[in-house]
Formats: C-alpha cells, structure tokens, sequence
C-alpha cells in the first residue's frame, strides 16, 4: 500500500512571525514534523508545499522528499488550507508516478506530536471504513453542559440543548478540541471532494499535552517548555 505525507507552510505569519522556521529546541519548527513523519516508517515520500524558497530548502534539508513551489494565490492570508492540500498532494502524485491509496497532512505549527500518533491515526482509517480521520483532545467545555454561545440579539445559551437538559457534564456526549495536527483521507475520496468532515469522518484521541498548535507567542512558548521536558536529563 503506497502512502504519501504531505506538510504545507507559508512563509508569511501574522499570529507569531516567521513561526514555521524559527528555531524550537535546536531545530526549525517545520523539521518535526518531517521527521516525525519519517520516524513512522509509513511513507513512501514526504512532500513539502510552500510559497517561500527559504522554507522549501529548510525543509529538503530536514529531509522532506519533494519540495511544492506554492501559487502565491493560495498563500495569501485569507487562503483556506484545503487547496493547497491539494495542489500539494497532486503535485506530489506527478512527481512520483505513484497514485497513494492514503495520504496524511500534518501541520507545521503542532509539533508535539508522536510518531505513534500519526501511526495510530492511520491504523483508525485502515481498520474503518471512513473516508477520512481527524485528531483532537478531549474538550475542557462541553456545548451540552458549560459552553455558550451568544445569540444575535446579545443573549447566551447552551451551544447545544438536550432533552431531559443534562446537570452533570459527566452525563453528555464526548466532545473533544480539534487539534489540527493529523489528517488522514483515502485518496481518492479526498481528490472527488476536498473536505474536512464527510459523514463518516473518525476522530483519534490524542492527549491535550501533545495538542497545542502554534498560533501565538505564548503557545510558542509553552511548546518549547513542553519539548525540552522530553529531553534526557
């Protein structure tokens, strides 16, 4: 079974600058998740997508497979992530002649992550029939219990309602934070219709300890304290 990883990052970053190759724990944040991806075994190539030359290079010598010149029409800030997936993935597709059966993303900004993760995120698919698998960690809210929304005249309720109302949290469904750190689609699903959540979408579990994505100078920060703790004394 052939398995392609695909790794997109811009070279723009608003939230924390330059934050896909700036340095963490002695090595640029994009090169752990490439040899996370390579520690797993799984793949037949790792691809690499970017609109930035300097990434591209950084990532070839992290020992991604494939470097992905980026259109610079989806590396803007407002771009959504799925077409560049795409690209990346049909890029990838050309390069190796080879037509994947599935294909994992993983993101730049989440490199808590363990190889097992990904390993286990892809067995869920294998062992399923779902067209794709997610990754989150259980939510600290929950939409049926403590999370409000706030309506369009001012007022706040329940996310979600339920009958009879649920008083203890214990009582409501599983709910978990979306991570952003794994996807994984059977390809050809993925290709006929580029989606995040399809009906029969699964979730791994990963614990909230490996789930922080880096969005701001605090989470930077906490990812640092959190990887050098794994460090050998």
């Amino acid at each position: 079974m052939t398995l392609l990883c695909t790794i997109c990052a811009r070279g723009g970053s608003k939230g924390v600058v330059g934050k896909n190759a700036r340095e963490l724990v002695g090595k640029p944040v994009l090169a752990w998740s490439i040899e996370q991806a390579r520690e797993t075994g799984l793949f037949d190539a790792i691809a690499f997508s970017s609109d930035s030359e300097a990434l591209l290079e950084a990532a070839l010598k992290a020992g991604a497979d494939i470097a992905v010149k980026r259109p610079d029409e989806m590396a803007t800030d407002t771009a959504p992530k799925l077409p560049a997936i795409r690209h990346c993935l049909e890029q990838a597709i050309a390069q190796t002649g080879k037509m994947p059966e599935i294909f994992v993303d993983l993101d730049v900004t989440s490199p808590l992550r363990l190889a097992s993760d990904i390993a286990g995120a892809v067995a869920l698919l294998r062992e399923s029939d779902a067209r794709n698998v997610i990754t989150g960690a259980p939510a600290r809210r929950s939409p049926y219990f403590n999370l409000v929304e706030q309506r369009t005249d001012g007022s706040v309720g329940l996310s979600k309602s339920a009958n009879p109302p649920i008083t203890r949290r214990q009582d409501a469904p599983r709910c978990f934070d979306m991570n952003a750190s794994i996807y994984v689609w059977r390809v050809e699903a993925f290709l006929a219709q580029p989606a995040v959540f399809y009906p029969d979408t699964r979730l791994f579990e990963m614990p909230e300890e490996r789930s922080i994505d880096i969005d701001s100078d605090l989470d930077f920060a906490l990812v640092d304290l959190l990887l050098r703790q794994r460090l050998p004394a």
